[in-house]
């Protein structure tokens, strides 16, 4: 997700740090455990969100113990022992990452890419076995945004629908195994769908000037008719960020008011920090109000 799902740390109780940190710490002990090193290496820190938000469900308390691991052979780290929550981050982690990979080898030729894939396949195969359907679900809509980008669709809209619908599977499935409650399953589908609008929007401002510069397809240079001779890029980015930054609050509201009804049974303040700041820090950095931290750099 591209190190847009990150908790703002200046807000976040020095408790609530270690416990997100252990949730980080678990998928990575449990990734390791059930597949092996090598998947290990496509962490990120936008899943524990996923794994933090589904262990809320229960009120089961978090495991936190004291471990070494490769990265830290000295000092222990706290690490929430894995549960449920924690494994479907992992596979969910994992899935996104090779279909990605596969995804940039089809349209960018890309044999790094596809070399890493190739590298997760074994632990794909083993997903398969027992989230066959998030998997294929998650294959055909990025092929079908594939497809929208190499027609140059110009619909916003139209062009973010396939990451939102992915996004919306993996909350509600998420919440279906862990056995919440209709009403539960009904608001994390809705901010899995407006939470996948708002990460695609954001990844697509931030590229502009790539896109430009490697003549690759974004759909802001469509929509908003940029003409590289009359136009700098700057100016470009200005003229489109109050529709793009009206669209952005308009999916955070959404995903604040689905958060608002849910019945959160731990980890409220993990939960409130990465909804209420982390992502709106994320979108003030990402449409240039505010400078990125190095900590923010860190967690991408």
């Amino acid at each position: 997700m591209l190190g847009y799902v990150v908790p703002d740390k200046g807000e976040l109780k020095m408790r609530e740090y270690e416990v997100y940190s252990s949730y980080y710490c678990g998928i990575c002990k449990s990734i390791g455990k059930r597949y092996g090193q090598i998947p290990r290496f496509t962490l990120s820190y936008d899943f524990v969100f996923v794994a933090v938000l589904m262990a809320a469900l229960k009120d089961e308390k978090d495991n936190i113990i004291g471990r070494h691991c490769m990265i830290h052979p000295v000092k222990k780290k706290a690490i929430a022992e894995s549960n449920d929550a924690i494994e479907y981050a992992g596979d969910v982690m994992l899935i996104m990452a090779y279909y990605k990979l596969m995804d940039d080898y089809h349209d960018d030729h890309s044999y790094k890419a596809r070399a890493a894939a190739i590298g997760l396949l074994p632990t794909i195969k083993k997903i398969q076995m027992k989230r066959n359907d998030l998997c294929r679900l998650t294959k055909d809509n990025l092929q079908f945004l594939s497809q929208l980008e190499k027609d140059k669709c110009s619909e916003l809209d139209r062009v973010e629908e396939p990451f939102a619908q992915i996004m919306l599977e993996i909350f509600k499935i998420g919440a279906q195994e862990l056995k919440a409650s209709e009403n539960s399953v009904k608001l994390l589908s809705h901010i899995g769908y407006h939470l996948g609008k708002w990460i695609y929007l954001m990844d697509a401002f931030e590229d502009v000037e790539e896109n430009i510069t490697k003549k690759t397809y974004n759909p802001l240079l469509y929509r908003f008719q940029y003409e590289p001779v009359k136009e700098p890029v700057q100016e470009f980015k200005e003229r489109i960020k109050p529709t793009v930054e009206f669209n952005l609050l308009h999916y955070l509201a959404e995903i604040s008011n689905g958060a608002d009804l849910l019945d959160i049974k731990k980890n409220k303040g993990i939960i409130e920090n990465i909804v209420y700041f982390g992502l709106r820090r994320r979108t003030e950095q990402v449409l240039g109000n505010i400078r990125c931290s190095e900590n923010d750099e860190e967690e991408k």
